[in-house]
């Protein structure tokens, strides 16, 4: 779950009082986008994208405007402008209306749960607008601190002082940075990230005050303190399309279901589980697959259930390759969701009748191998052709032969399956298919 931009950014930064640009949604009318223009000299026009899509502005898709007529002319190339970021593409829905904030001094600031140390993580750097890839280890402080205390004003100021930063701008960080910590802390937050802080002086007192002038966070699935933010659920689907809204409704309950539509002509789709093995996932099967998901975090039966019956009643007959994959779990019960998707799979069956379909499995962690052995007698049952792979496979290998299941599906496996359940007619025209591409 993910949440990228000040339109809705801003609205949570307001609930610790931390400063941020001013902006108007999609809506606004020409006369407060004039009047935005007026008292801030310039604006940024910026698309809306669902979920976190990156390197908008390299891609040059943020507008600037000094007039009236230049932003609504940048509205109109932007409003529902496409972009594509690694296999991602993904369609605009709006755009919003930033106002410029002068200043010489930009930040970067973010705190994540870091697997590395272990604790909740400050990273900073006073060289912030840029990507923080791209800059020297040197010039970046990470400083882990302790949950229980939380994010204190020693810790900015310690790192500031150890990058060298400029002494006007270190004691109005150290002020106002330890607020998003609250914000993190009290709403469930796995992420909070601003770049760039624009430290811009306060023409009533002389000094700097750091306003954000872009957000992005993602929220623990896991911690029902997000739901206090009272978010409209349609901000977490990457598309509108019919099944993307339905699996979203299931992020009221425990678990992770995170879902985008890939290739709507996809023929494998691949039930995924961790983030890990979602990106490995989706960068090798690239445009074969239907939809790229993570269905982990412990899901109960009756909620995998749910989803598996979801993503099978959108994919299942165009798909050659159901692909289960996931890493070693550390503690989500195997046996619970091969059940649940054992379950849906066979109401598939009952319902819609045979389809053909080979089965690729790869999975690990507690109660696999009654998991897998629940899986087993369901596939048998339906007369389904499968592979179980175990925890020691690797991942990319698994990958791989399910791409060839693919092709040899796709050339003469449905085909023998269809002839095998003794549906004649529908083996013929997927034969005629096969010969005309």
């Amino acid at each position: 779950m993910q949440l990228t931009g000040l339109l809705w950014g801003h609205r949570l930064l307001k609930k610790v009082e931390f400063p941020s640009a001013e902006v108007l949604g999609p809506e606004a009318s020409v006369d407060e986008i004039k009047a935005l223009i007026q008292k801030c000299g310039e604006v940024f026009i910026k698309p809306i994208f669902k979920g976190g899509v990156g390197k908008k502005g390299k891609a040059g898709l943020i507008g600037r405007a000094k007039d009236i007529e230049t932003a609504l002319r940048e509205k109109e190339r932007l409003y529902f402008v496409e972009h594509t970021f690694g296999n991602t593409k993904t369609k605009a829905d709006g755009v919003t209306f930033e106002g410029a904030v002068p200043a010489q001094h930009e930040v970067y600031f973010s705190i994540t749960d870091s697997t590395v140390y272990r604790a909740p993580t400050m990273t900073i750097t006073h060289h912030g607008g840029v990507d923080i890839e791209e800059l020297p280890k040197d010039k970046i402080a990470q400083v882990p601190f302790d949950p229980l205390t939380g994010l204190k004003s020693y810790h900015v100021s310690n790192a500031l002082e150890d990058l060298g930063a400029p002494r006007e701008i270190i004691s109005p960080l150290v002020q106002n940075l330890p607020k998003l910590w609250t914000l993190y802390n009290n709403y469930g937050f796995s992420l909070i990230e601003l770049n760039p802080i624009r430290m811009s002086p306060d023409p009533r007192s002389g000094r700097l005050v750091p306003v954000a002038c872009d957000f992005k966070a993602s929220f623990d699935i896991d911690d029902p303190a997000w739901k206090r933010l009272e978010l409209p659920p349609h901000l977490f689907a990457s598309d509108y399309s019919e099944f993307e809204q339905e699996i979203n409704q299931l992020r009221t309950y425990q678990g992770q279901s995170d879902v985008f539509v890939i290739n709507p002509h996809g023929t494998i789709t691949a039930p995924t589980f961790g983030g890990g093995a979602n990106a490995l996932v989706t960068e090798l099967l690239g445009e074969r697959a239907t939809i790229s998901s993570d269905f982990g975090g412990n899901p109960p039966y009756e909620k995998m259930f749910q989803i598996s019956r979801i993503v099978f009643k959108y994919w299942l007959r165009q798909s050659n390759v159901l692909f289960i994959i996931g890493g070693k779990a550390n503690n989500t019960d195997i046996y619970e969701t091969f059940r649940a998707m054992a379950d849906a799979l066979r109401e598939y069956f009952h319902k819609n009748g045979p389809t053909p379909l080979f089965v690729v499995i790869g999975r690990g962690g507690p109660n696999l191998v009654r998991g897998m052995a629940y899986m087993r007698d369901t596939l048998d049952t339906l007369r389904l052709p499968y592979r179980i792979f175990g925890h020691d496979s690797a991942m990319s290998e698994v990958v791989n032969y399910a791409m060839k299941i693919d092709d040899w599906m796709q050339k003469e496996g449905r085909r023998m399956l269809l002839e095998k359940w003794g549906v004649v007619d529908r083996a013929r025209e997927e034969l005629k298919e096969y010969v005309a591409t």
